[in-house]
């Protein structure tokens, strides 16, 4: 019997009477009903996680499709205001050379209109030069009534050709 002098012997004999005491309970059913609601609950965990994890997959191509859609309509947008800023642009060079051609005309014309003004002027004091300088020296050389119709018909002749 010395068997029964050893702890172990003991511990074994204690450990199958508490195993039968939790059996005749029905501690074993209590453990399993845990554990399989334990189970069920890490279940409707890990299906809740699966959800949220397909509807966060959604949510990022959705998102991800929104954010290539504005990139698009961005794209969109800079282009279109390129090809207006480019339309302005060829339009305003189209307006500045129309209004410099316009005003080079205008110049040109002033020009033109100066240029025949100083000639006339200087073709009517050329005739009144040549009209005073007659008169002179037809007076002091001619005399009378000669000298009057000599000097009508020279100041005739000399503006007629002059203008």
């Amino acid at each position: 019997m010395e068997i029964f002098a050893e702890a172990e012997t003991w511990v074994a004999i204690a450990f199958v009477i508490l195993m039968g005491i939790f059996a005749y309970l029905g501690v074993h059913r209590t453990v399993l009903k845990a554990l399989d609601n334990r189970r069920d609950r890490i279940k409707a965990e890990l299906d809740e996680a699966r959800k949220l994890k397909d509807e966060a997959a959604k949510l990022l191509a959705d998102y991800r499709a929104r954010r290539a859609q504005a990139e698009r309509e961005a794209e969109a947008i800079v282009a279109s205001a390129k090809a207006d800023a480019e339309r302005i642009a060829a339009e305003s060079k189209a307006k500045l050379e129309d209004f410099v051609v316009r005003r080079t005309k205008t110049a040109e014309n002033k020009i033109a209109l100066a240029e025949a003004q100083a000639v006339a002027d200087v073709r009517a004091a050329a005739a009144e030069a040549a009209v005073s300088a007659a008169a002179t020296i037809l007076s002091q050389s001619v005399k009378g009534q000669v000298a009057d119709d000599l000097l009508g018909k020279g100041i005739q002749e000399v503006r007629s050709k002059l203008n």
